[in-house]
């Protein structure tokens, strides 16, 4: 991954999360509220190669562990983003089946989105955060999965047309 095409990814992901921090977060919708942001981070690292995977889930995980309206210590969704993108680009060959239909990878991020926030409130847990009851995370996950997978399919061709833009000639090889 050329250097342009991280500058370019992050300043996406900025876009992205200033979407979601002044638009999205203000949506009350039913059961609970989704991530866009985290989607989008998801869903970029599948169109990506390993080491632009994890340079992806890192950049991504800095700008969330940069937020003001973040309570968590810092580092903490750098690693989590990090550590999932790493899992998701050394298994790309087995996802590739998966995610070659418009619901397979509606199902893909909407998972990896729910696996970032089950992974965020253990380790949080872990560090001595608190992390609130059972149940409301329970319900906030399965929110989030619900409400992701009904509005990837909407935005996936989007990353995917930006994505062919900034691709550079080497890489297409």
């Amino acid at each position: 991954m050329s250097p342009i095409r991280v500058a370019l990814n992050a300043i996406l992901l900025l876009f992205t999360f200033v979407i979601q921090e002044s638009l999205i977060s203000r949506i009350r919708l039913p059961i609970s509220g989704f991530s866009l942001y985290l989607a989008v981070v998801i869903a970029l690292v599948l169109l990506e190669n390993r080491t632009g995977a994890v340079i992806l889930g890192f950049v991504g995980g800095l700008i969330l562990d940069l937020s003001p309206s973040s309570n968590a210590p810092f580092g903490q969704w750098a690693l989590i983003l990090t550590g999932v993108s790493y899992l998701i680009a050394i298994n790309a060959e087995s996802i590739d089946e998966i995610v070659s239909r418009p619901v397979g990878v509606g199902l893909f991020v909407a998972a990896g989105a729910s696996l970032l926030l089950l992974l965020f409130l253990v380790l949080g847990s872990l560090l001595g955060e608190s992390v609130g009851t059972f149940g409301r995370s329970a319900v906030v996950i399965a929110g989030n999965f619900f409400w992701t997978t009904l509005i990837t399919p909407f935005f996936m061709p989007i990353l995917v047309t930006i994505r062919e833009v900034t691709i550079g000639a080497r890489e297409r090889i």
